[in-house]
């Protein structure tokens, strides 16, 4: 929520820009925090979500670690203090620039997505007289029930080794010097709001740990990935989700040997909430069933709704007058630009400003200069002076 004074600060700022709530963001953390330690669950920030650095240097402050999909976002962590040895690196095709550069680092761990990229992994840390930690990410063939572009964990999606290849697998880390093979990885996608989907992925673990322990293997940790949602809906009634139950659903259902570890790779449902994209009406137009509300910010600012006909709350702050509909629309040249069809808003008018809320992850992260577009600012709650 904007209150009146903060809204007379961002109504004189050049719109569009992104606006963080930073007392929110540090509920959230202090929450994740609080219920993570009643399992002694260790928590890694998933870089992607949000790489604003200011955003960066407080989660590092609460302890969590860093999820890390490029040499780049690896560079950014440590940038921003996160310790090395709770650093992550996942992803299906890591260069081998970015693999010296995650050796270099001693990373905590390798999340390894291929037979191929193992060998690779070997091969450099042999080079370089070092051993790499990898974990096992496994396709466990769960469907998170989202949408299909941010599943990540069925049999037909690019992520993560096939239980098929297990055998093959276990043959070639004898053969390999290099490789410490010291967890299994897990991620089955994203915006997942059915907490049932993590009771059937623990399930899941169960049966493939059992599998590995008949052959006598038993790692050191068990990394479950996140994709736990939140209410772009009503961000308001639910800004912070409800990590009690989440992380009790994996105490709950995960069969743990002695002295596993369990990690998380939360992103969404710890910056999302605390975002909101801030822009201004550059004009309205009469349309047929509706009018089109027009703002200075596009897809080019936030892409969710053009990428997977995501849902975001959009909200006038400068009317309360009686609601219409308006289709509300960017100025990018692409049918595409587009943040919602039939919005309810107060009536709307030139220059007044609009909060397109629940931006925090995957807003200014996937922004782009398209158009020759200029990149927007951030502005942060403890920063204004009221």
């Amino acid at each position: 929520m904007i209150n009146s004074s903060t809204y007379k600060y961002l109504n004189a700022q050049e719109t569009p820009f992104y606006y963080y709530d930073m007392d929110l963001l540090k509920t959230s953390l202090a929450t994740i925090k609080e219920e993570a330690a009643r399992y002694n669950y260790h928590i890694h920030y998933a870089i992607k979500a949000n790489a604003n650095p200011k955003i960066l240097s407080l989660i590092q402050a609460y302890g969590f670690g860093a999820d890390c999909v490029s040499g780049n976002e690896i560079k950014r962590s440590i940038d921003n203090k996160f310790p090395s040895n709770q650093i992550v690196y996942a992803g299906v095709g890591k260069s081998d620039k970015e693999i010296e550069m995650a050796l270099e680092a001693n990373i905590f761990c390798f999340n390894c997505e291929s037979i191929p990229e193992i060998e690779v992994i070997n091969e450099i840390a042999k080079s370089k007289n070092k051993v790499a930690k990898i974990a096992l990410r496994i396709n466990p063939n769960v469907n998170a029930n989202t949408h299909h572009y941010i599943t990540t964990g069925i049999a037909e999606n690019k992520f993560g080794i096939n239980p098929w290849e297990f055998d093959q697998i276990l043959e070639l880390l004898t053969e390999l010097d290099n490789i410490q093979l010291v967890g299994l990885h897990f991620h089955i996608g994203s915006q997942i709001v059915d907490l049932s989907v993590f009771k059937s992925l623990c399930l899941r673990i169960n049966e493939i740990q059992n599998w590995f322990l008949e052959h006598q293997i038993i790692v050191d940790h068990i990394n479950v990935g996140g994709g736990f949602g939140i209410n772009y809906h009503k961000p308001d009634e639910e800004p912070i989700p409800d990590f009690r139950n989440y992380f009790a659903i994996f105490n709950e259902f995960l069969n743990l040997k002695a002295k596993q570890q369990v990690h998380f790779e939360l992103g969404r449902s710890i910056v999302g909430q605390c975002g909101s994209l801030i822009s201004r009406v550059l004009y309205v137009k009469n349309g047929i069933n509706t009018n089109f509300a027009i703002l200075d910010a596009g897809m080019t600012e936030l892409l969710r709704p053009a990428l997977y006909q995501a849902f975001h709350k959009i909200e006038n702050l400068s009317s309360t007058d009686e609601h219409e509909n308006y289709d509300v629309v960017g100025p990018i040249c692409e049918s595409s630009d587009c943040f919602g069809k039939a919005v309810s808003l107060p009536k709307t008018k030139r220059n007044d400003l609009i909060a397109i809320r629940s931006a925090g992850a995957y807003g200014e992260v996937m922004a782009s200069n398209y158009n020759l577009r200029q990149t927007a600012k951030s502005f942060f709650s403890d920063d204004i002076q009221i």
